[in-house]
């Protein structure tokens, strides 16, 4: 099975192509199946051929999402995506069709935790270039979802959130982005997670966004001073 799945995505691209064009032309049902397909062989394929995905496949998964053609293929291309990221031409790729704004609107929606877990994952991802911290903080839900589901879906979850707020903190933080995030509850949050079991890593960035911006926010009322304390005005 996986020589068969890694003998396709090594046909100069020919197959993605096709399953492309199936994905832009067909049905609801071949839509799912082809995302499924594009997501067994990019679990085989090597990272050559995944850095040189054309921008038209990200399109049409965005698309898929757009549509909500059905869970199974939302789900599929939420992994689908996590597969792929990592890579930054990808990263880039994804953001510039407009992924970040539906992963938003997805995320408003999710109810199942592995659904939100699986959102989050990709968001933290595109939030690792500038492309797509932008479009996360051009969204006007971008913070306020963060501060809904910083604690309450998982560990994993609150991992993820906290990654992105770290990388919007240290490299997206004008004066007015600070000063949403603390109206929005989202500077609060750290402050929590230095008191519950969640993790050495997750203190340990938590601990990183207050002390990123210890002068902005430490004479807000929505926040302990002792939280503050140990960091220099």
């Amino acid at each position: 099975m996986e020589a068969g799945l890694k003998s396709l995505s090594g046909q100069n691209g020919e197959f993605i192509d096709s399953l492309t064009q199936i994905m832009q032309r067909g049905n609801f049902e071949w839509r799912t199946y082809s995302v499924l397909l594009l997501k067994s062989i990019f679990e085989v394929a090597n990272p050559m051929q995944l850095m040189s995905l054309k921008p038209e496949l990200f399109v049409q998964l965005v698309q898929v999402l757009k549509d909500q053609i059905s869970h199974k293929a939302t789900k599929n291309t939420l992994k689908l995506l996590i597969n792929v990221c990592p890579w930054g031409r990808n990263r880039v790729k994804t953001v510039e069709v407009g992924a970040v704004p539906e992963l938003i609107d997805l995320l408003l929606e999710a109810h199942e935790k592995r659904d939100s877990e699986m959102i989050l994952v990709v968001l933290d991802q595109l939030c690792q270039c500038a492309e797509g911290r932008a479009e996360w903080l051009n969204h006007g839900a971008g913070l306020a979802i963060v501060s809904k589901k910083i604690i309450r879906v998982s560990k994993m979850a609150s991992e993820r959130t906290v990654r992105i707020l770290v990388f919007v903190s240290k490299f997206s933080a004008t004066p007015s982005v600070l000063q949403e995030m603390l109206n929005l509850g989202v500077v609060a949050k750290p402050c929590l997670f230095l008191q519950v079991d969640c993790g050495s890593k997750t203190q340990e960035r938590a601990r990183e966004i207050l002390k990123l911006h210890a002068k902005a926010w430490k004479n807000s009322a929505c926040i302990p001073m002792n939280s503050f304390s140990s960091y220099p005005s």
